[in-house]
């Protein structure tokens, strides 16, 4: 607040949603019972507008709270100061198109968040650490005084929860994976098999596409071989609010001699103002696409991924983002049930890890590459998938070959 009485200075404060924004700061209260927003001084309030989230200051200054799920509507705007709220569970992307505008502003950002494991959060944390230009502070319930032991004990033991919740709800631990995680720990065992590597690209073998669709919305493309039966997952591309041209040409500038290329089953539904499909329009800027069957059950498919990450290997530079929205991809939490359903959670993650799931899915649906499944192997997927007849499952990981390259 002290920052604001510079005059004209513009500052947004972002959580994930706009209804958390709403919710968490505009109509929330503290432990007396006072609203958050009156211990700003109302003599130096000019006008609030509730709609919109947003107080004008006598200065000229102006305060403004948004969902990082409608960051769009930032870009344009000129604001000298950004707090994010609950980062760790906001999209990365959020920053990434704001930094540049604090850049030239020459302005100030603050990121205050309890820690989800091991994500873009725990980068930036650690990064900051080192780097004189940021002021970095981990406050646990040890150094804020705020609960004792006797209260974080009963707690636990009131709640059913476990040690590592408790680490990291109200220890700061960075150190367990987000609740609810549907990959982490397959990732984290990928990390200890040296499969989460450098992969190199092999021009001997053609490299497939499978996409995640973004109407409005972001899309992903993952892209894998299958060298020698070895499965590799060499690169990954995601953006936001560009057409279907930019992700054709992007693909393009790439060294790579490609196989087939996935869309999802809503690549070939068309469209009610013109009736072209997605694929039509791929078709006539150059890339020949395969629109998969559509899913029957999505926990199907994220069962075929946990079964073809514990196989694979992962790029570490290429697939980096990649792997943080395998590692954070989750559950949704019912509220009222104090329980996981089996619904992923829809945000930031969710478009990476569906087209690694279209590409399961590809896989099961058609099969790739010498050796890449055998018939045995296909049908156990298919079984699985509800597509085909049941085998008996193979159980085999390959040794690593890229260690020491």
């Amino acid at each position: 607040m002290q920052l604001l009485l510079n005059p004209g200075w513009t500052a947004f404060h972002i959580l994930p949603t706009y209804s958390q924004a709403k919710k968490v700061i505009w109509d929330s209260s503290t432990n007396d019972g006072k609203r958050i927003l009156d211990y700003i001084p109302k003599e130096i309030i000019e006008a609030k507008n509730g709609q919109e989230m947003k107080i004008r200051f006598t200065n000229g200054s102006m305060y403004q709270l948004i969902g990082s799920d409608n960051i769009d509507s930032l870009v344009g705007s000129n604001p000298k100061i950004i707090i994010f709220s609950e980062y760790a569970i906001q999209s990365p992307a959020a920053w990434a198109y704001l930094n540049p505008i604090l850049e030239v502003n020459k302005g100030y950002a603050i990121f205050i968040s309890t820690p989800r494991g091991k994500n873009h959060f725990y980068d930036l944390v650690t990064k900051a650490k080192t780097n004189p230009k940021w002021f970095c502070e981990v406050l646990s319930v040890k150094d804020t005084g705020v609960l004792s032991e006797e209260d974080l004990k009963s707690i636990q033991e009131d709640n059913g929860f476990s040690d590592e919740h408790m680490q990291q709800e109200y220890y700061c631990s960075f150190n367990r994976g987000i609740e609810g995680s549907y990959y982490g720990r397959i990732i984290e065992k990928s990390r200890e098999e040296e499969r989460i590597c450098n992969v190199p690209y092999n021009p001997r073998s053609p490299v497939h596409t499978a996409f995640d669709l973004g109407y409005g919305d972001s899309t992903s493309i993952t892209f894998w071989q299958e060298v020698g039966g070895e499965l590799r997952i060499i690169d990954f591309y995601e953006n936001h609010g560009e057409n279907l041209a930019h992700y054709v040409k992007k693909l393009q500038e790439k060294p790579y001699v490609y196989g087939t290329h996935y869309f999802p089953h809503d690549g070939g539904s068309g469209s009610l103002q013109t009736g072209r499909t997605m694929q039509d329009i791929a078709w006539e800027l150059g890339l020949k696409t395969t629109v998969l069957e559509r899913e029957k059950d999505v926990q199907v498919g994220i069962e075929a991924v946990r079964t073809m990450l514990s196989m694979c290997y992962i790029d570490q530079t290429k697939c980096a983002y990649l792997i943080k929205c395998l590692e954070n991809y989750h559950k949704k939490y019912n509220e009222k049930t104090q329980s996981y359903s089996e619904t992923p959670y829809h945000d930031w993650t969710s478009h990476a890890a569906d087209s690694v799931r279209m590409m399961a899915n590809a896989r099961i649906q058609f099969g790739r590459g010498p050796g890449s499944m055998t018939p045995d192997k296909l049908n156990q997927l298919k079984s699985n998938a509800g597509f085909g007849p049941k085998t008996a499952p193979m159980n085999q990981r390959p040794m690593n070959p890229f260690i020491g390259m």
